[in-house]
């Protein structure tokens, strides 16, 4: 017999200006449960959950919790219902000690001061429920971020939380640190407690869940029980694409326009330490290298290297045949590189500004704050990209945060556009835009590679990286596993040598 149900979220849609980011999704939560939910980048994890607990409000739909309806507005009213969030990113105060955190805006008190001695006291004794033996005196930001997870964890319990959400606890964590996670989560488990689990590693889903919940593109595919789906079709799920052996694919038809001219960026076992292992890699002018793998396989990662953000330890850059040390953006700017972030709103836009003046920003750096364009020649060039690119815009004096998802990805290429630049990374250039605005930018990818560009284009959709593709790269567990090229790249290889790497050594597949 199955455990009560404590959370039900049924028809829940939720839409943002020229996008759908939730589409009818359906998820329940039991008491005593791990349930895993699961999607690639703009599935609808994030809003789902941000809807759950008051950050947005939803469309349509309902939540019902503990069997009753609710309308939550706001975190603070999540919390105090009994839901509460630990995010990847610690949301505490490193610089105040671990008792403080735990105990932060309800302080016990005593004759009107903090009774620092009961604080002390009783933040060992909840921490010992995690086995950890920490000098709760101390400040939190000296810990590891496993340690300051825990806390995090232990704190939102304190805050008698029914329900806890666990979003990408793992990703910063090495196997050691995530196997005492995963033995604290089955004791609360055990105790009854029911846990969301955000994650996108297949493998960590098959240790620890009880139920799997895919999304994807904001629509619901579907709640397994974990003991009755195989990594082969939860993988099949999150990508949208049945698995198919190699030898009964189809053969594609082979790429013509993949880069005839010389290599202009290549690599030679250039890597980082903890972010991605050394690949070597080459991308011609003329041609669009496409990065597939599911979500924290290495391919921002990759991107990082290659624009500046993140220097290697290892290997060699070489751009035009010279080799180069990239020690920011900056500079890989000058030489003729420029990137279009995966989250355009956070990383690419300063939406407050306007279209004209996030298109030339790009320029106006690469051409230092002494030689500042002209008013009227920023005009002109944010209009000559705008008509180029057919940005729907009612001036270019209109604000970034107006314009649709599509149009506002659109600026950012514009950006780079204006900038005259020789290789352009695209990492995740059509998430979360309309059917239409996606095949604008796929055809835009591949204008761009026939004027000369040299283009690296990260996707999560198979079918867009086998459509625009010269040459493809596949990425598993921060590491480039597979080249693809000619006959090869079409949806359903690339499916293959994805699914394959997550097979490797799994019995149970």
């Amino acid at each position: 017999m199955p455990n009560p149900e404590i959370l039900r979220l049924a028809g829940i849609t939720k839409s943002f200006p020229g996008v759908l980011a939730l589409s009818g999704v359906d998820f329940t939560l039991q008491q005593g449960e791990i349930h895993a939910l699961m999607g690639e980048n703009g599935a609808g994890k994030s809003t789902l959950i941000k809807v759950l607990t008051g950050v947005y409000k939803r469309d349509a739909g309902r939540i019902e919790y503990r069997g009753v309806p609710v309308e939550v507005h706001s975190p603070l009213q999540a919390q105090d219902l009994g839901i509460s969030t630990v995010y990847q990113e610690v949301n505490l105060v490193p610089n105040l000690s671990v008792a403080e955190n735990l105990f932060l805006g309800r302080q016990p008190m005593s004759a009107g001061q903090i009774a620092w001695k009961a604080i002390n006291e009783r933040a060992l004794e909840i921490l010992a429920r995690f086995d950890l033996d920490l000098d709760v005196r101390e400040n939190l930001g000296g810990y590891t971020l496993a340690i300051q997870q825990m806390v995090a964890i232990a704190r939102a319990l304190e805050l008698n939380a029914r329900v806890l959400i666990l979003d990408e606890p793992t990703s910063s964590l090495n196997v050691e640190e995530v196997d005492k996670l995963f033995l604290q989560m089955r004791r609360l488990k055990s105790e009854g407690q029911a846990i969301i689990f955000i994650t996108h590693f297949v493998d960590q889903v098959f240790q620890i869940s009880d139920r799997i919940t895919v999304l994807r593109n904001g629509g619901y595919i579907g709640t397994y029980p974990t003991a009755e789906i195989t990594k082969v079709e939860l993988i099949s799920k999150l990508l949208g694409r049945e698995y198919e052996k190699l030898s009964e694919l189809a053969v594609a038809r082979p790429r013509e326009d993949a880069g005839r001219e010389g290599a202009f960026l290549r690599t030679e076992a250039l890597g980082r330490k903890a972010s991605i292992k050394p690949f070597s890699i080459q991308v011609r002018r003329g041609e669009v290298v496409g990065c597939a793998g599911l979500l924290g396989s290495g391919r921002s990662e990759l991107a990082s290297l290659l624009f500046g953000i993140q220097s290697a330890d290892s290997g060699r850059l070489l751009v035009d045949e010279r080799a180069v040390r990239l020690g920011n953006p900056r500079k890989a700017m000058r030489l003729g590189i420029g990137l279009s972030p995966e989250d355009r709103k956070a990383q690419g836009l300063i939406q407050d500004l306007s279209v004209r003046e996030n298109i030339i920003l790009a320029l106006q750096v690469r051409q230092g704050w002494l030689r500042n364009l002209g008013s009227r020649q920023q005009k002109e060039i944010a209009e000559r990209y705008i008509r180029l690119l057919d940005i729907k815009t009612p001036s270019s004096e209109q604000l970034t945060r107006n314009l649709s998802g599509g149009n506002q990805q659109k600026v950012i290429i514009a950006r780079w556009l204006a900038s005259a630049p020789r290789f352009l990374i695209l990492d995740e250039p059509t998430r979360g835009i309309d059917v239409g605005a996606k095949t604008e930018i796929q055809k835009l990818i591949v204008q761009l590679a026939r004027d000369g560009l040299a283009v690296l284009f990260i996707s999560s959709e198979i079918e867009e990286i086998a459509r625009c593709s010269g040459t493809v790269l596949v990425l598993h567990n921060r590491e480039v596993v597979e080249t693809l090229r000619g006959q090869d790249i079409e949806d359903r290889v690339i499916m293959n040598a994805i699914a394959e790497r997550h097979l490797e050594g799994s019995p149970d597949a």
